[in-house]
């Protein structure tokens, strides 16, 4: 983030509080916050930001978002679900189980085709050959909207059938990381906020797939119960200084 940026955000953060000050934020509340696990560290960052804002404490939960639906479906006591796809939060506002017209888009991730190994030039090549890899890690498509997205992408290149025997699968978008970070799988389809944001620089080689060959990953959140520090967060979310930060760990904003 160069200068100006930090300077822009320094002005909006003091706007934001004097605009958080004047209003009805003093009584603060605790709330549990379930998270896709391709959001952790964007997720931390607004954490700190808002809690400092708002004086609410954040439990937040990360893990694969068919996890994290299906939790909730069984009674698990979260106040706000910030999916990594539209359909999880979409089935439970028609299952009656969400606020009210609360279901908003707060960041639309993207798909990258990752290996630690630098200095590789063509890692598509690489893929649609298939002999200089032995793992090939994606999220479970059942589970993981990156998963998914990672297996549309392989469909339409006509690769799918033939990688089968190489696939090595995260139970969340989370563990696909860990498994090319770590050297255990020599590629792997990842977010690209895992890749490129402002806290972590990664060594590696990447393909940014065109995003016309898989679904968009519009990520959206719902609010679960009426507490005021829920709607506070979702409030938030949709606030110039959220966006922001959401843009600068590597994510498109609606």
């Amino acid at each position: 983030m160069d200068a100006f940026a930090i300077k822009q955000l320094a002005v909006n953060l003091l706007l934001t509080v004097a605009l958080w000050g004047s209003g009805s934020h003093a009584v603060s509340g605790e709330i549990r916050v379930a998270v896709a696990s391709n959001f952790s560290p964007a997720m931390k960052a607004l954490e700190l930001v808002f809690e400092e804002l708002s004086g609410h404490q954040v439990i937040l939960s990360f893990g694969s978002t068919g996890k994290h639906y299906a939790q909730i479906k069984n009674g698990a006591p979260f106040d706000v679900f910030m999916a990594a796809d539209v359909e999880r939060p979409r089935l439970l506002e028609t299952q009656g189980l969400v606020q009210v017209d609360s279901r908003v888009t707060y960041a639309r991730g993207k798909l990258i085709l990752w290996t630690s190994k630098s200095g590789i030039d063509d890692i598509k090549n690489a893929l649609l050959i298939g002999q200089d890899f032995r793992h090939l890690a994606v999220a479970n498509p059942k589970l993981s909207p990156y998963g998914l997205a990672a297996q549309q992408v392989m469909i339409k290149l006509d690769v799918w059938p033939r990688l089968q025997s190489k696939l090595v699968r995260g139970e969340n978008i989370a563990q696909t990381f860990q498994f090319v970070h770590s050297g255990n799988a020599g590629l792997g389809f990842v977010a690209y906020s895992q890749v490129v944001n402002p806290v972590r620089s990664l060594q590696g080689s990447f393909w940014v797939p065109p995003e016309s060959l898989y679904s968009p990953i519009d990520q959206q959140a719902v609010l679960l119960t009426d507490k005021q520090a829920g709607k506070d967060l979702m409030a938030f979310l949709e606030g110039s200084l959220a966006r922001q930060i959401i843009q600068d760990y590597g994510y498109d904003v609606p």
